[in-house]
């Protein structure tokens, strides 16, 4: 029989990622089948997850994952792991609401625990507690990483969800289908021992939102949204495309909003918008993503403030057009809007154009006198702390458009769905 016994430590120089993997592999002797056992844990910028594979076994009152060996290996000796299974690593407040899961090498002449139900598929245990109940946090924290970490199982994989929210089970149910075969699993007050041959625990995540490097993983966002397509039945894949002598109008989303960041002249916007030819359509987004998701897909241009709403680009047909309007604050509304939502638009293939509002299109204007630091100094306000920045910048702001000044927006749109 050979035997190897390992233990590395390294860096990756091009994902600058700390890599720990520990194993104890047996090679096969005369036919007979061999045992692996094998810990690897990578923590990157935006995330940190473990995959195991051999005697797994996992208690959920516990919150533990053990990887049994029979005999005393390096892999016992050195290899224990706490993590939060969540894809926001280094988020203080989302981690907070994370549960903690310890990964470890046990002896089975210990104290290993012992199976109460067996499974022969792979398992992924995930949280969809963070920032769930924000559809932009649900998506680049969860959904999307969830999909770089599963779909290569085709549908034989077990979820195993610690922080279950049942509303999001439900709300994600379409596209959970898709990826797993299996009932999700609620883990946190199971007392039972469930045994798996190989196990991931957390998500992979490409550290930009909404995004993933298809130079670095199998899949591609073009391939996230052929999911989504195939998972909510939505029927276009390209926008119009106008020609001279085509009949039918292109389609507009004015999305609303109840709360912060809502447009006071929607009637306004939709008037000016069917005055240059526009179908207009003006809808808040809801808890039901079945619906809402064929909505969008049926527009060739989404408009709407820089808010979670957005995240609903995701079902845009390809092509189509994409206009963020940036509240006023500065430098750092710019900058979360460009990487929250422009850069991603491009990588799925959106034509994506940016209004940035001027003073006097803010309800600012009217809470606070010119010569306030709200007014005159944003990046200053910013530097006070971010919740302070968020309470007036995105919780206090409307916006009311200068439509005259945002008629060559649309023009713009228009000329890109000739192209």
């Amino acid at each position: 029989m050979i035997r190897k016994v390992s233990l590395k430590l390294f860096i990756d120089v091009d994902t600058k990622m700390l890599i720990t993997s520990s194993s104890l592999q047996i090679a096969k002797v005369k036919g007979k089948e061999t045992k692996k056992e094998e810990l690897l844990c990578t923590s990157e910028e935006r995330t940190e997850f473990c995959q195991a594979r051999g005697d797994i076994r996992v208690h959920g009152k516990s919150s533990t994952v053990s990887i049994v060996s029979s005999k005393t290996t390096m892999l016992e000796k050195t290899m224990s792991r706490s993590l939060k299974p969540y894809a926001r690593r280094g988020d203080v407040d989302a981690m907070n609401r994370v549960r903690e899961w310890s990964v470890k090498a046990v002896n089975a002449s210990q104290k290993a625990p012992q199976c109460t139900q067996s499974h022969n598929i792979t398992a992924v245990l995930f949280s969809t507690g963070g920032y769930s109940g924000n559809h932009f946090h649900e998506f680049t924290d969860i959904v999307i990483p969830l999909f770089l970490t599963a779909r290569q199982f085709n549908g034989e994989v077990q979820f195993i969800i610690t922080d279950k929210r049942p509303w999001w089970i439900s709300k994600h149910k379409p596209l959970l289908k898709k990826l797993s075969n299996y009932e999700t699993m609620d883990i946190d007050g199971d007392d039972q021992v469930h045994c798996f041959p190989s196990v991931t625990v957390g998500l992979k995540r490409y550290q930009k939102e909404l995004s993933i490097d298809p130079q670095k993983y199998s899949y591609s966002m073009k391939d996230f949204r052929d999911l989504l397509r195939s998972s909510y039945a939505l029927k276009r894949v390209e926008a119009m495309k106008i020609r001279d002598g085509l009949r039918g109008k292109p389609r507009l989303m004015i999305l609303s909003r109840k709360r912060s960041r809502s447009f006071t002249n929607t009637d306004e916007i939709a008037k000016m918008a069917a005055s240059l030819g526009f179908d207009v359509i003006v809808k808040e987004a809801g808890w039901s993503m079945w619906g809402f998701a064929n909505v969008v897909n049926s527009c060739d241009v989404l408009l709407g403030v820089h808010g979670a709403g957005l995240t609903n680009i995701l079902f845009l047909p390809e092509n189509a057009v994409f206009i963020q309007v940036v509240p006023y604050g500065g430098f750092t509304l710019d900058w979360l809007a460009t990487n929250d939502f422009g850069k991603p638009s491009k990588d799925m293939n959106l034509k994506y154009l940016e209004y940035k509002i001027g003073l006097k299109e803010s309800t600012l204007i009217q809470q606070y006198p010119l010569d306030h630091i709200f007014i005159k100094d944003p990046p200053l306000v910013e530097k006070i702390g971010w919740e302070e920045f968020k309470s007036v910048y995105l919780d206090k702001q409307n916006v009311k458009l200068d439509v005259d000044r945002f008629r060559p927006t649309l023009q713009k749109a228009l000329e890109l769905l000739h192209q």
